[in-house]
C-alpha cells in the first residue's frame, strides 16, 4: 500500500501525511510540495491513491493529475482543496473522490474504506485501444490462445455494448458474407470465453442466443473514456486507434478528423 501527497504548503502537508500515518500506519507515503517531484516518483514506483492540493505552484492538482493518469491509469485520485464549490465540481479528471481542508479524519477515513472496498469487490479491468489492443486485469495483460479471439473481443469493445450476431462479428473479422468459417467462428467464441474465464473476468461477456456483447459498465476503457471528453484520453490518441484491426479504419479515420490529427 503506498500513498502520495502533494501540497505546496508544509504545514497542511504534514497534517495529512500525519493523518494517513495514523490511519493506515501499514503505509508507505510519499510526500512532495513541487509537482515534479511528485511526478518522477511515480515514474519510478506504483502509487494506489495520490491526495493532491487542487492550487499548487507550478501546476494546478488537475493538471498534476491528468499527467499522474498517464503513467499510472489505475492510481485513484483524490483532490484536497479548502474551498467547496471545487468539491462540487464536475472534474474533466476521473477523480475517486475529494477532501475539504481542514482535513478530518473521519472524512479521510471513509474515503480510504470506500476506495479498498471497490478494489476488493472485483478486479479491475482495463482495455487500451490507443496504440494497439490490450485487456489488463490488475495489471497482467489477458492472455489469448487464438489472435481470432483476441480480435473478437476488440470488436466487441468498438460496438460499446450493443449486441451483435455472430454472423456479423464473423463477417467483420473475416471480411465475407459466406457462412462456410461458421464452424470455425464458434471455436473463436470458445477461445474468448475460455481467455476472460482464466483471468477471472468472465462476466464482461455477454452471451444469448445467436449475439454477442460486452458489459461496457465493468471496464475502463480509453475509447469509452475518449467519447466522454476525457483530456487524458483524448491526449494519448495519436490517429492510433486499433491499428491492427482493419474493420477499425473508418472510425480511426473519424476520430482523427474531429481531433485535427490526421494524417498528412
Amino acid at each position: 500500500m503506498r500513498f502520495l501527497v502533494a501540497d505546496n504548503k508544509p504545514l497542511i502537508l504534514k497534517e495529512l501525511v500525519s493523518a494517513l500515518q495514523s490511519i493506515r500506519p501499514e503505509a508507505e507515503i510519499l510526500f512532495f510540495t513541487w509537482p515534479d517531484d511528485a511526478l518522477e516518483a511515480v515514474k519510478e514506483q506504483p502509487v494506489d491513491v495520490a491526495f493532491l492540493d487542487i492550487e499548487m505552484g507550478g501546476m494546478t492538482g488537475l493538471q498534476l493529475a491528468e499527467r499522474l493518469k498517464k503513467i499510472r491509469p489505475d492510481m485513484h485520485i483524490v483532490f484536497v482543496t479548502g474551498y467547496q464549490e471545487y468539491a462540487m465540481d464536475d472534474f474533466t479528471v476521473h477523480a475517486t473522490g475529494y477532501l475539504l481542508k481542514p482535513i478530518d479524519k473521519e472524512a479521510l477515513e471513509r474515503e480510504l474504506t470506500s476506495i479498498y472496498r471497490k478494489t476488493e469487490k472485483q478486479k479491475h479491468i482495463r482495455v487500451q485501444t490507443f496504440g494497439g489492443f490490450e485487456v489488463f486485469v490488475d495489471g497482467e495483460p489477458v492472455k489469448f490462445a487464438r489472435t481470432k479471439s483476441k480480435e473478437l473481443l476488440a470488436y466487441l469493445i468498438d460496438c460499446r455494448g450493443a449486441s451483435v450476431t455472430t454472423r456479423e462479428a464473423y463477417v467483420a473479422l473475416f471480411e465475407e458474407g459466406t457462412d462456410t468459417g461458421m464452424g470455425y467462428f464458434r471455436n473463436i467464441v470458445h477461445g474468448l470465453k475460455s481467455a476472460l474465464q482464466n483471468a477471472g473476468v468472465e462476466e464482461i461477456l455477454k452471451r444469448s442466443f445467436n449475439s454477442l456483447a460486452i458489459a461496457t459498465e465493468e471496464i475502463d476503457c480509453d475509447y469509452y473514456r475518449f467519447l466522454e471528453g476525457d483530456p487524458v484520453a483524448i491526449n494519448q490518441y495519436s490517429n492510433d486507434y486499433m491499428p491492427p484491426y482493419s474493420w477499425a479504419e473508418p472510425r480511426n479515420a473519424t476520430f482523427g478528423f474531429e481531433c485535427g490529427k490526421t494524417n498528412t
